[in-house]
């Protein structure tokens, strides 16, 4: 296997920084070469600078795309933290005023696992009154499979019982071993490619925003202006959530802290 300079892994460190403000530290430099062979294969190159070189190039349309994807960490679950959801049933939409379109958006959803867990929630407790989901992330490798909404059967561990009885499809025949999101939940859901380093397309407001294991991605800087801009988009009153391995001090003195990695829009 080719090996990764350190000159090289410096270029495609300020190169992901620079592209997704996204920090990669020493340590990741395997990841990097084991993630990136397979490209240098497909262009029969002879290093990773020259790789990167191509990259630079532009002479490989979309290349810089399925780099992105290929080196950004996508993972996640159904109901992963489950205590958010909880609270989320609970607090936020027990306050909602009933009749008013309720509106989330999962920032950095990955395979979409997020997005569908919150649709589930809304529509157990809104049922058919307005609401939708709207989830991003950087790769569009993962939005293709989250617009899909179909999963490994092994999935269907992680999901409550009435839940899965009520919004999941078993897969047969050609599917089988899979499941898929009932389309009752996937009509009230949009993806759409968002770089959080960029200003966010028209996205309009919402009542929440899920941010969650993201920002352990980010330095201090990128960190204060993704979450300036998220709490830009929040309605007055709408409601933040985080990664519980992560914290706002010294990132937003804006949004008021309510329960362990949730957070207030005054």
């Amino acid at each position: 296997m080719l090996t990764l300079s350190d000159q090289e892994f410096s270029q495609f460190q300020t190169w992901l920084y620079n592209v997704a403000g996204i920090h990669m530290s020493v340590a990741k430099k395997p990841l990097i070469c084991g993630r990136l062979a397979k490209r240098l294969q497909e262009f029969q190159l002879a290093s990773y600078g020259e790789y990167f070189s191509l990259l630079q190039s532009g002479r490989a349309p979309g290349e810089a795309q399925i780099a992105i994807d290929l080196l950004t960490t996508n993972e996640t679950h159904f109901f992963r933290e489950p205590k958010h959801f909880d609270f989320l049933r609970a607090r936020v939409l027990a306050e909602h005023p009933r009749g008013r379109t309720f509106r989330v958006w999962s920032a950095a959803c990955s395979s979409g696992e997020e997005v569908y867990t919150i649709a589930m929630v809304l529509h157990s407790v809104l049922g058919d009154a307005p609401w939708d989901v709207t989830g991003s992330d950087l790769s569009t490798r993962v939005l293709e499979r989250a617009q899909r909404g179909q999963y490994p059967m092994q999935r269907a561990e992680e999901i409550p019982r009435e839940y899965l009885q009520e919004y999941c499809l078993k897969g047969v025949g050609a599917q089988d071993g899979t499941l898929l999101i009932d389309r009752k939940l996937r009509a009230r859901t949009r993806f759409a490619q968002v770089n959080l380093k960029l200003a966010p397309p028209a996205l309009g407001e919402f009542d929440v925003i899920f941010l969650r294991n993201v920002m352990i991605y980010f330095d201090l800087p990128m960190k204060q202006s993704v979450v300036a801009r998220l709490a830009g988009l929040l309605k007055p009153g709408g409601w933040l959530f985080i990664g519980h391995s992560e914290n706002l001090q010294g990132v937003s003195s804006e949004l008021e802290g309510i329960a362990p990695a949730i957070y207030r829009k005054p």
